[in-house]
């Protein structure tokens, strides 16, 4: 059954809706890919720490890592493993016995099986035929099942993929025992049209259902991730802030929310944590959230603008999508040369201070000399001062 959500706010009364196709679920990869992310490595206690906020939030699937990788890296998977968390956990592993049977012994729920299916892999990197790549899939994905492992496959590089060698190895690896296949862009070439033409070609190949990992290289893995909803996918891979090796991968806050917003859609998620979730990842990764980052970023309800600021003021959604609540964020006013009057005045009767025309117009003055934008704090230190900043 579709969860659907009643009210996210103002933007709710004008977003198209679409029905999605059928229930739908995000796993989280954070732990594996966002760790490809150029200069971060976790701990096995800060993959702990993640995971545990990762299930706090209501993520249902968790990728704790890829354990043949590292004993460090199989230790932090253990570790996850034995939280006993809520969340099913799953492993990365090839198509190889040594992978599958590190994941078996790490204790997860199930594994991601993959391999690459474009002929630019299988020639530059793999050094492998077609034929090759099926019988591998085939004795892979049957071993893990025989393995006890819940199994998902996934070609890599599906969508520079000969369609017809894709349909070949999705029905390939339903024959052998995958619960779900799934299909990869990655190097992030989509849009959400062919997107779509993608998620059409998996479910033509087979019945069980089919799920998506998107790649964020051209901006488009949250906007791609929704088409694959609207097509009838099942799941998609997410990573919190969007990290992941290069530009990252479909960003789990904007996919939350947009699910929220655009849909009514209540994916499971805890919205109001999401802002939580992104700093820590942003601490324990050494990544600072861009200002201008969707959902969570800083300046998402920041306002200064004179014209902005007076009608936030008196109605939020005039210039907020939905409200700062929903995503566990807060509004904030900030003040510099473009700010005017309402807000000036706002500002100083809240402090208890004069506000007057006088008084707003020498504040106003003061705002036009400062270079930069000044928090409410900021200002009313200068406005007392003088306006000379100590």
């Amino acid at each position: 059954m579709v969860r659907e959500l009643t009210d996210v706010g103002a933007a709710s009364l004008y977003a198209q809706r679409i029905r999605l196709k059928g229930p739908i679920e995000l796993y989280d990869s954070t732990l594996r890919d966002g760790e490809q992310t150029p200069g971060v490595c976790f701990t096995p206690d800060e993959k702990e720490a993640i995971a545990r906020e990762l299930d706090a939030v209501g993520v249902p699937i968790i990728e704790a890592g890829f354990p043949v990788v590292s004993p460090k890296e199989a230790e932090g998977v253990r570790r996850i493993v034995a939280a006993g968390l809520d969340a099913r956990l799953v492993a990365l592993s090839r198509l190889r016995d040594e992978d599958i049977d590190v994941a078996v012994d790490c204790g997860v729920d199930g594994v991601l099986l993959f391999i690459a299916s474009s002929d630019v892999h299988l020639d530059h990197k793999l050094h492998m035929d077609r034929e090759q790549v099926l019988e591998a899939v085939a004795s892979k994905v049957a071993y893990a099942r025989d393995r006890g492992l819940r199994v998902q496959f996934t070609p890599e590089d599906a969508s520079r993929t000969d369609p017809a060698f894709l349909k070949e190895v999705l029905a390939t690896a339903e024959w052998a025992g995958a619960e779900r296949v799934g299909v990869a862009d990655t190097v992030g070439i989509l849009d959400p049209a062919a997107t779509r033409r993608l998620v059409r070609t998996a479910m033509e190949a087979v019945k069980v259902p089919v799920s998506v990992h998107l790649h964020n290289d051209l901006g488009l893995a949250t906007a791609n991730t929704l088409a694959a909803f609207e097509e009838g996918v099942v799941a998609a891979a997410v990573t919190v802030n969007g990290i992941g090796e290069r530009a990252g991968n479909a960003s789990l806050e904007e996919v939350a929310a947009s699910l929220a917003v655009h849909y009514g859609y209540d994916c499971g998620i805890d919205l109001s944590r999401l802002t939580e979730l992104s700093e820590l990842v942003s601490h324990l990764t050494g990544i600072p959230v861009p200002g201008n980052k969707a959902v969570v970023g800083p300046n998402t309800f920041t306002h200064e603008s004179g014209i902005h600021v007076a009608a936030v003021l008196e109605e939020p959604a005039t210039y907020e999508p939905f409200p700062a609540e929903l995503v566990g964020g807060r509004r904030n006013l900030v003040f510099g040369k473009h700010s005017g009057r309402k807000a000036v005045r706002h500002l100083l009767r809240k402090e208890g201070l004069a506000h007057g025309p006088d008084a707003v117009g020498r504040v106003l003055a003061l705002l036009k000399d400062v270079e930069g934008p000044l928090t409410h704090r900021e200002l009313i230190v200068l406005t007392r001062d003088g306006g000379t900043m100590q």
